[in-house]
């Protein structure tokens, strides 16, 4: 079973729907039906089913048509939500609430208005959300998203001078560990190095693990006790691109030591 995978703003997740009998492409736009109403969002992807048993449980809403130009003409424009984001800062600031709005989103079908916003922990917007619904007459939603999905919207150049990745292809925001900076051996270049703007670990940090945990294979443990040239020594450390280890040699007389890199493809041809 083919799946459609849909997104309708930058910071909400990726959701699947069933294509039905509609022909689509990565970057349509679709209309489709979903618990909330009536919504049109972008495609992002396909994927498939891995089995049938998965197909019947996931139980996918079907998509209604790929989106004409009077349903996009229907979309919001930048002035708008504009407007709806100065007017909803404005009503937190009165009430002093520690938020930070970053975006607006309007359903398609007209019925809700949907605020994005950063903030610390929890919000008691109760009164915000009166007063936006006085000056709207929609349903209105306020949705916290996390610092990652605040610069996916903002967007930024990273350190390597390009533009953010979130901001111009990744749908979804994979875990990034520290684990993964040890790993490629860049911890030790501190957090404000090895960070992105939001002041999380950068997401390059996944595009080369796989490489490194296959090249990590190829090293002997730290601590392993290997023999150089007769001489018996410990791995202290691994030079994972290089393929090289660190080899610490205790002296004659067990005082004294020396610590010399060994390439482990020197006698290979």
């Amino acid at each position: 079973m083919k799946i459609v995978q849909i997104q309708f703003t930058p910071w909400d997740k990726v959701y699947n729907f069933d294509p039905a009998d509609s022909v689509l492409s990565v970057g349509d736009y679709a209309v489709v039906k979903t618990e909330l109403g009536v919504e049109i969002g972008k495609v992002v992807g396909f994927k498939e089913a891995k089995n049938e048993e998965e197909s019947e449980k996931t139980e996918l809403k079907p998509i209604l048509r790929k989106a004409t130009l009077t349903d996009l003409e229907k979309i919001s424009d930048k002035k708008q939500k504009k407007e709806a984001l100065q007017y909803c800062k404005k009503l937190a600031d009165q009430y002093k609430l520690p938020m930070k709005l970053v975006d607006a989103h309007f359903s398609f079908d007209g019925s809700r208005v949907t605020f994005a916003f950063v903030a610390d922990g929890r919000v008691d917007f109760r009164e915000l959300v009166k007063d936006l619904t006085r000056r709207f007459n929609r349903t209105i939603r306020l949705q916290q998203i996390g610092i990652r999905d605040e610069a996916k919207i903002s967007g930024d150049c990273g350190h390597c001078g390009c533009p953010l990745c979130c901001k111009r292809f990744l749908t979804e925001l994979s875990s990034v560990t520290s684990e993964m900076a040890e790993l490629q051996q860049v911890a030790h270049r501190g957090s404000d190095r090895i960070s992105g703007i939001c002041g999380r670990l950068m997401c390059c940090l996944n595009y080369e693990e796989a490489g490194y945990e296959e090249c990590a294979k190829k090293l002997p443990p730290m601590g392993a006790k290997v023999d150089v040239d007769g001489k018996k020594g410990v791995v202290v450390r691994h030079h994972t691109l290089k393929q090289a280890v660190s080899v610490e040699f205790k002296g004659e007389n067990g005082d004294g030591k020396t610590i010399v890199e060994v390439d482990l493809n020197r006698n290979k041809k």
